[in-house]
């Protein structure tokens, strides 16, 4: 059964697992349809954002304004909570957080949050990387987003694991050594695996994400023409891919679920793509299963193949909001470079605006977790030369139900290259409209 475009963004996303972690926190402010005094803003974020020490100081600030939060588990259950709520015209928070992966399919029904344009965002579009400010802007020439992070990508590496392995463990020679294409971060990956008995990577999910993030046009072409079937450059890179899997490079882990954090701890993999808000996922697993520095993973300036962005996310206002106004208010103070450095300094993100990310590269304070890597300075080099991707309505539908449940059995051993990208074909004329 095909889906219509609407109705697919939501139920299609229903099942699917997460693209990112979501945090969700709900906020009501005192504009529209408030009669002064108090306010109650609700805010729904998603990932680690980093933002509970912010709302705190957004209240000392204002006087009067209480900010609400709750929290969503993961991206594609946001996404689902998303649509639903604006089919049914009600139940969002006065603050969305949108992330890159699905907002083509926000910008098919955009007109339902608010053109903050109204509100002075114009006044500030100097602020970000211009391509973030493009991403939030719809056909009609409203903007419905603030930008918050961006995703440049390097790899995390643990660096007892390459030492162990009889590779450099210096991050400057790990860069050096994983300079290069996919092929060549697999064949290390062999050389790994070889020496060790181990996994090279958690699971192939990820690297398929960011091997397609990487690519000049996606699962869409930059008109928005579906990009997949018959796509001889996808087709390559997904083989590619499947060749890593059976040579025993992936850990078989599940997305977002690394053993309550154990498999940080215990050698189980020994690399892992990683954009900016990927530290702070890795610090939350360190943590729960008891690891610190000792662990030994650290954090690289160097990604397979060049510059690649994965992920990013923008705070939207839905017209729903009694308190459009308030709303607005604390979404753009959110996304001031200052904050955003506090944000990424809590959550391990790297911010879109360029004040921030200077002040992040110069100060380049070492992340004690990943052994004193200048994670900063190293995000803001890997976020040269980034260019945002266009992102289809059904983007995020073709990365988790199109491509997820192939690339998952594929990895348990239960189908070929052929038969998982035969699978991934089926499932795409079965879910996504062309």
């Amino acid at each position: 059964m095909k889906l219509s475009r609407h109705t697919r963004a939501a139920a299609a996303v229903a099942g699917a697992a997460s693209i990112a972690l979501l945090a969700s926190a709900c906020a009501t402010g005192g504009g529209e349809g408030s009669e002064g005094g108090d306010v109650e803003l609700t805010v729904t974020t998603f990932g680690t954002f980093g933002y509970e020490d912010l709302y705190k100081e957004y209240e000392k600030l204002n006087p009067g304004v209480t900010i609400k939060a709750t929290n969503i588990d993961t991206g594609g259950n946001a996404r689902t909570d998303v649509f639903t709520k604006l089919a049914a015209g009600s139940g969002l928070s006065d603050v969305v957080a949108i992330e890159e992966g699905w907002l083509g399919a926000i910008m098919e029904v955009s007109d339902q949050f608010v053109d903050l344009t109204e509100y002075g965002i114009e006044d500030r579009k100097a602020d970000w990387v211009d391509w973030k400010y493009d991403q939030a802007t719809d056909p009609d020439g409203r903007v419905i987003g603030y930008g918050t992070d961006i995703g440049p990508t390097g790899i995390c590496y643990n660096g007892k694991a390459f030492a162990a392995a009889g590779l450099p463990s210096d991050r400057d020679e790990v860069a050096a050594l994983l300079e290069g294409s996919w092929a060549d971060y697999f064949d290390v990956g062999r050389q790994y695996t070889a020496k060790t008995g181990k996994a090279w990577f958690d699971q192939p999910g990820f690297v398929w994400n960011s091997i397609v993030n990487q690519m000049p046009e996606g699962y869409y072409t930059s008109d928005g023409e579906l990009n997949v079937e018959g796509n001889a450059e996808l087709r390559k890179n997904f083989d590619l891919l499947a060749a890593a899997v059976g040579d025993g490079l992936s850990a078989q882990q599940a997305q977002w679920d690394w053993n309550g954090g154990k498999s940080f701890v215990d050698g189980t993999f020994a690399t892992m793509v990683c954009p900016g808000w990927m530290l702070g996922t890795i610090k939350g697993q360190l943590e729960a299963a008891g690891g610190d520095a000792s662990a030994g993973w650290d954090f690289a300036d160097v990604f397979p193949g060049g510059p690649s962005n994965w992920g990013g996310a923008f705070l939207s206002v839905p017209e729903t909001s009694q308190h459009k106004e308030e709303a607005a208010e604390l979404a753009d103070w959110l996304t001031q470079p200052e904050q955003q450095v506090k944000q990424s300094k809590a959550a391990g993100n790297f911010p879109s605006t360029l004040e921030a990310q200077k002040v992040l590269a110069d100060e380049a304070e070492p992340n004690e977790l990943f052994n004193d890597a200048p994670t900063g300075a190293i995000l803001a080099a890997r976020a040269e030369g980034v260019k945002a991707q266009f992102k289809g309505p059904d983007d995020s539908v073709i990365q988790e139900n199109v491509f997820g449940p192939p690339l998952q059995a594929l990895d348990r051993g239960e189908t070929d290259a052929d038969g998982a990208w035969e699978q991934a074909v089926g499932l795409l004329h079965e879910l996504v409209e062309e």
